[in-house]
């Protein structure tokens, strides 16, 4: 498969200053290439809900994206600690972020439910050493699906 573009997004732990800007520049270059307003909405979401676990819940990672002619593909590969318990992160309202998180509004424990009710597919990998998101976007589809 050749692809189009890919282009990958460092992602630091705790910078919560620069919280969002990876899933903005997806954003950004997503309608910079004409794709559909709803898919880049979906893409973003994920996009944001994945850089922000990173952000609070890792020690860093890598964000990469991939555009083929017909899939937008979002890898998000960061280091540890990873994930306990991923049925129960899974659960919507679960949510192992501290209190001091919380109350800057981050940590609801929406984020993993997000980002699979917007993919077209999802998988995610976890061990102590970090945890792997893989998620697919089909560019042919259409409509606003969550």
């Amino acid at each position: 498969m050749a692809n189009v573009f890919s282009e990958a997004f460092p992602i630091v732990a705790s910078d919560y200053a620069c919280a969002g800007e990876a899933s903005a520049k997806i954003k950004s270059l997503l309608k910079m290439i004409g794709i559909d307003p709803a898919l880049i909405r979906r893409v973003t979401i994920a996009a944001y809900e994945a850089e922000m676990n990173m952000i609070i819940h890792s020690k860093g990672g890598m964000m990469t994206l991939e555009i083929s002619p017909d899939t937008i593909y979002l890898a998000c590969d960061d280091t540890g600690p990873g994930i306990s318990d991923i049925d129960k992160a899974m659960q919507e309202g679960f949510s192992t972020a501290p209190s001091n998180i919380r109350m800057m509004g981050f940590g609801a424990g929406m984020g993993l439910p997000n980002i699979k009710r917007n993919s077209d597919t999802f998988d995610i990998r976890s061990c102590q050493d970090g945890t792997c998101l893989k998620l697919k976007f089909n560019i042919n589809q259409k409509g606003d699906r969550p």
